[in-house]
Order: structure tokens, then C-alpha cells, then sequence
């Protein structure tokens, strides 16, 4: 499928539901009410760049908006879900009163511990399903767009066994996300979510505008090309998991090529460390604004 193409499909749907207008050929369909799409880039700051002052007690999920305006001048977190205190309905107003106060949006959630999305068995399919749904429920409750799974499957799986597995449990999960208007995304943590041709199998067979791809800018490796798996994934991505690269020209080839290929939204900063932070903020202002 032609990038730009389903790019511009997105946005042509997402602009007709913003007019109150819904177009003909989606009526009544998944399709009809797509997650707002954003039609401009915009950083915001990953929890898990910061995982060990959390960890070791220097400030609370709760303190998470404050730490990203007053510390860093950003205006969109992204959460992890295994560093959430108990998420009781009144945590959670708590959580959107810090972020009202301090003029942040709340964009995803980065589930974690909570299945694989390409398990093979029929009981782990369902469990991904079930463990999922209360993070659907907690995104929708902050306004988060979208939450971020996994999907890694055994190791030496058959690939064409392997998309089976997948198809099956992710089009379990986004019968309850799609009401919900909360977008399911797969981040590149390992096994099948590292093959990008792998990766446009799974996005064309569940072939919705609700499920994509999350990937993570990890330096490139003997064993991963990440300037080729974004190529490969931009016309599905959700979100951007961005990492300083080793040389300031490689950062800026990746931010070019997201852009050139019509991208639009959020670079959530996860290189490890303020000082990581401060400097990707830096380049992505440099070369995306």
C-alpha cells in the first residue's frame, strides 16, 4: 500500500469527522470514527527515560505532568503502566487535574507484564485480551489516544503460525478499543515485532485505522536495521519512539524521512537520562520544526 496514499486517507476521514461530516463509504463501519488523528509534530516525554529516578522514589507517577512542564518545557507524556500506583478512579482524577494544571496531554500508555500479543495458545490470546482492557479503559478515562503493547511470539516461531496467533488476539483487543476510541499500538521489543516485513503482514490483515505501529528508533545494530524498519512502518505508525542516534545526521535522516512520509504527532523521548532528554529535545527542534 502506497505510504502517502493511506496517510492522506487517514487525514481526508479524520478532517471529515472533525466537520461533523461521515463519509458515505465508511458509515457504519470501524472505520467511521477514527482516533483524532494529529495534523501537526509535537514532542512529548516517555516515562521510562527517566525509570530509575521513579524507581528509586524521587518523584511519583502522579508528579509525572509536573516533572515534564517544569522540568523539561514539554507538553505530552507518555506513561508506563507498571510504574501507575493503584489506579482508582479517584488516582485518575487526580492524574488529569496535575496534567489540566500543568497545560500536559496524556498520549499513550506503554503496557507492559501484561501477555503477548502473539502468544500461541488460545488461553493467552484471551488473557492479552482481558489484561489489556482495563489499560483501554484507564487511556480513555485521561484522554490518552492510544495504549502501546507487545508482540513477540516464542522463539524460532513459524511466521506464518506466528500472524495467525497475532491477527487473532489483536482483532479480539480492538473490538473493546475501537468504542472506546483508543488505538492499539505494537512496539519493536523483539522476536516477530523486530520484522518489519512481518510487521506490514500483521497491519494489512487486521486493516484497521485504530491498530498500528509504535517503533522504537533503537540504534542500529548487526542484527536490526532501524532506518529500514521506520521506512518500512511509517505508513502505519501511531506514535514515535524516539532515541538519540549515535551521529547527529543519522537522527536527522529519520526525522526527515517520518516527515517526508507525511507523519504527523508525537516524538515521545526515551533515550535514557536528562541530560539524553534535554539533547533530543534539542535536535527534534532543530529538525522537525
Amino acid at each position: 500500500m502506497n505510504k502517502i496514499t493511506r496517510r492522506n486517507f487517514i487525514e481526508k476521514s479524520v478532517m471529515a469527522g472533525a466537520a461533523g461530516v461521515i463519509v458515505p463509504s465508511l458509515a457504519g463501519s470501524a472505520f467511521a470514527s477514527p482516533t483524532p488523528r494529529m495534523i501537526r509534530d509535537d514532542i512529548s516525554l516517555a516515562q521510562w527515560a527517566l525509570v530509575d529516578e521513579i524507581r528509586a522514589g524521587k518523584w511519583k507517577n502522579l508528579d509525572f505532568p509536573s516533572i515534564a512542564r517544569k522540568d523539561f518545557g514539554l507538553n505530552g507524556i507518555e506513561f508506563v503502566n507498571t510504574l501507575f500506583e493503584v489506579p482508582t478512579e479517584g488516582y485518575l482524577r487526580r492524574l488529569k487535574r496535575n496534567a489540566e494544571d500543568n497545560g500536559v496531554s496524556m498520549v499513550l500508555i506503554m503496557v507492559d507484564d501484561e501477555g503477548d500479543g502473539c502468544s500461541p495458545t488460545s488461553e493467552g490470546r484471551r488473557q492479552f485480551d482481558i489484561s489489556h482492557r482495563k489499560w483501554i479503559d484507564i487511556a480513555n478515562s485521561l484522554g490518552c489516544h492510544a495504549i502501546r503493547t507487545n508482540c513477540i511470539g516464542p522463539k524460532d516461531v513459524n511466521k506464518e503460525e506466528a500472524l495467525k496467533y497475532s491477527v487473532e488476539s489483536y482483532l479480539m483487543l480492538l473490538e473493546y478499543a475501537i468504542p472506546a476510541k483508543v488505538s492499539v499500538l505494537i512496539e519493536n521489543h523483539g522476536g516477530v515485532s523486530n520484522d518489519a516485513d512481518w510487521m506490514v503482514a500483521l497491519m494489512k490483515e487486521v486493516n484497521s485505522l485504530y491498530f498500528g505501529s509504535y517503533p522504537d528508533w533503537r540504534q542500529p545494530s548487526a542484527n536490526f536495521d532501524n532506518v529500514d524498519y521506520l521506512m518500512k512502518m511509517l505508513p502505519y505508525s501511531g506514535g514515535m519512539s524516539y532515541r538519540n542516534q549515535p551521529t547527529e545526521d543519522l537522527t536527522a535522516k529519520m526525522i526527515k524521512m517520518a516527515k517526508d512520509a507525511g507523519y504527523r504527532g508525537w516524538y515521545g523521548i526515551e533515550s535514557s537520562g536528562r541530560e539524553e532528554i534535554k539533547k533530543g529535545i534539542a535536535l527534534l527542534k532543530k529538525y522537525l520544526f
